[in-house]
């Protein structure tokens, strides 16, 4: 797919002349690219206008990446959110994926890279031709992203979303943790252990709206959605 003008990026990074070389190359791409070199100005920014997504270094001056990141999404902005940052542990990963971003680059990285995943994002932040998806008294929406069983309803984060999603179109098959990577992060390496915490707290929403399992291990395999009718 091939974005054009009316695609509009926001780049929060400090670095002048990384900003510089990033904003250059997606301009060439066809991209609207603002820039703040700094958190504050990212918010005003992000007040302002309307961006189809946003990327986001961690160490920058006046507001840090996390915090901005949480005042947005306390603002309910859901623009997607590529964190791009040096910062590579995986407890840097999961708190950064955990506060509210879609997705996570770490410095160095090639721009071919960065271009394939900001394509992922825009392309899953249009939903307007996906469907409804159920299983066995679930309900995704994938508008609003919010899962229903009966009576209630819980809200997903974009990566809970993700799995919750790549589950029921593969209901009652195993998926193991490689697919499972692949779909939501587009990479398998590293991501074991992000993959399990993330369908973790799947797991403990999907069991906070009903009694029924659904979601099971298959040890040595990875997970399958099965309604378990002993529930």
């Amino acid at each position: 797919m091939i974005y054009n003008i009316s695609m509009r990026l926001l780049l929060i990074e400090d670095e002048e002349k990384v900003a510089n070389f990033i904003s250059l190359g997606l301009k060439e791409e066809g991209y609207e690219v603002d820039t703040a070199y700094d958190g504050k100005k990212g918010l005003e920014l992000i007040r302002e206008n309307s961006y189809s997504a946003i990327l986001l270094d961690l160490m920058i001056p006046e507001i840090d990446g996390l915090e901005l990141l949480k005042t947005i999404r306390s603002w309910g902005v859901d623009t997607p959110v590529l964190i791009i940052t040096a910062k590579n542990s995986k407890e840097d990963v999961v708190r950064g994926l955990d506060t509210g971003s879609d997705d996570y680059l770490t410095k160095p990285f090639s721009f071919e890279e960065l271009l394939a995943r900001i394509r992922a994002l825009l392309r899953r932040s249009m939903k307007s031709d996906i469907k409804t998806l159920e299983y066995r008294g679930l309900t995704l929406n994938p508008y609003t992203r919010r899962l229903h069983s009966g009576s209630g309803e819980t809200d997903l984060t974009e990566k809970e979303f993700l799995i919750m999603e790549l589950m029921l179109k593969n209901k009652e098959s195993v998926l193991s943790r490689k697919d499972i990577a692949e779909y939501v992060w587009h990479s398998t390496a590293d991501t074991t252990n992000i993959v399990d915490v993330y369908v973790n707290f799947l797991r403990k929403k999907i069991e906070a709206l009903t009694s029924k399992k659904y979601i099971h291990t298959v040890r040595g395999m990875g997970y399958i959605l099965k309604e378990d009718e002993k529930a």
